[in-house]
């Protein structure tokens, strides 16, 4: 190489999995986005769980939407462990508590399942804010869709909420329910 070469040369920074970056991720942020990624791992095995209890119950459509919802937020888990990866950064995977697996109603199952997804919205649009603020537009672009999809995951919880709250518990209506969900 010339000496002219050398200079031009860059210095490739590397992350700490030891992949070149192009722009190193803020620790605040990393910090958070690890944080989100233990929230959807616990919203899969929650929602398994939830699929679990309306099994054992007959409820095949209810049982059918959670087993989905399960396996999307694992695929949520998995475009957040591979965004890591192409940043340069190392997957920390943290412990996620176990699951609620007893129920007193189907509205409070449904009530719950809306929070998670409320909170789930909430912590991306924290994780938006943030990466806005620090310039980070990688972020800010990886995350626009995934934005757009949780907000329409929630509405549809806020839609099923509604319907099972209006069913009043009644065995009738839920299973009307049922029957709609097994359709989708």
């Amino acid at each position: 190489m010339t000496e002219n070469n050398l200079k031009t040369k860059k210095i490739i920074s590397l992350g700490p999995s030891g992949r070149a970056v192009a722009q190193p991720m803020d620790e605040g942020l990393l910090d958070n986005f690890y944080e989100h990624l233990t929230m959807e791992r616990y919203a899969n095995v929650q929602y398994f769980s939830i699929y679990l209890w309306f099994q054992e119950r007959d409820l095949d459509g209810f049982a059918s939407f959670f087993l989905n919802e399960s396996q999307g937020e694992m695929e949520h888990a998995y475009k957040f462990a591979n965004y890591f990866v192409a940043r340069g950064q190392t997957v920390k995977l943290n412990e996620i508590p176990a699951p609620v697996q007893s129920w007193d109603s189907i509205e409070d199952l449904i009530s719950y399942s809306f929070n998670m997804e409320a909170d789930l919205t909430s912590s991306l649009q924290q994780l938006y804010s943030i990466s806005e603020r620090i310039s980070d537009t990688r972020t800010n672009v990886f995350l626009d869709p995934i934005i757009d999809a949780q907000t329409k995951s929630e509405d549809e919880f806020a839609h099923l909420l509604g319907k099972v709250k209006f069913a009043a518990n009644q065995p009738s209506a839920i299973l009307l329910i049922n029957s709609d969900l097994k359709k989708k």
